[in-house]
Parts: structure tokens; sequence; C-alpha cells
């Protein structure tokens, strides 16, 4: 998003598991889907998509366990934190997404938008402008 290459570092709240992300960040959205609210256990989740080649594991990739959900889409999270680091889809391999608030080195990014708003809790409103989209933000809102 920013344009720069720039190194960002994240991890698990427990701190075993270390990441790099060489720059530049991709697009920045929160999702509403059930899948990534259950797993945050929030009302929406943050990602980033960055290329996976730009990943590199710090430390404790050992520490990861991979989730599938019956969508399809994998998760991986810390094993002795459960803190979700990564998202992903096997049908575009090139791509993962980060969850942002994982990130350690400070960013000036806000989400462009917001994704699967048909599965939007009740209790929380989206009021800051950012376009909404019902399902993908590919899909006509």
């Amino acid at each position: 998003m920013n344009g720069k290459s720039e190194t960002f570092d994240g991890s698990c709240l427990c701190g075993q598991v270390r990441y790099s992300v060489r720059g530049p960040l991709g697009v920045m959205d929160n999702c509403y889907c059930t899948d990534c609210r259950k797993s945050h256990g929030a009302a929406f989740a943050t990602y980033i998509e960055v290329p996976w080649k730009s990943l590199e594991w710090v430390s404790g990739k050992d520490r990861l366990e991979t989730y599938t959900a019956g969508t399809g889409t994998k998760r991986s999270f810390c094993r002795t934190c459960g803190s979700t680091l990564l998202c992903w889809v096997e049908s575009d391999p090139s791509v993962v997404e980060i969850a942002a608030a994982a990130l350690d080195t400070p960013i000036t990014e806000r989400p462009r938008s917001h994704t699967f708003v048909r599965s939007k809790v009740s209790w929380f409103d989206i009021q800051d402008g950012a376009p909404q989209f019902q399902t993908t933000r590919d899909a006509s809102s």
C-alpha cells in the first residue's frame, strides 16, 4: 500500500512465533465473515495481503498450527498462545494475508474496505465511510 520496500516485523502474543515481511504491503481490509469473526473472537478481522515470497519466518515456525475451515480458508496460529497470524486460500498460492494487529512495526495504512458485511454482527456499526461489500471487494456492494 505504501509503495516503499520496507521490512515489517510481526509476532504472536507470547512471542514464540516471529516473522518479517519485506514490503511494500498490499491491500488492507476488514473482514466480517463468520470464519474471521470466530477465529479472532471479534466483530471483524483486519488482514493485509502480501506475497508469500515476501514472508520470512524469524522464529517459531514449528510452533504454528493450521486449521482449514469448511470454506477452505486456512488459518495459521500459534500453538502456545492461540494468536491468529495468517489466512490464505489454496486457490491463490501467491498471496497470504497477515493479521494486521500482529504486526510489531508501526504502519500508517488504514483498511481500504469492509468485506463480507452480510455476516456482520448486529451490535457493531461501521462508521468510517470506507466502501462496504456484501461478500468480497470484487463483488458489487
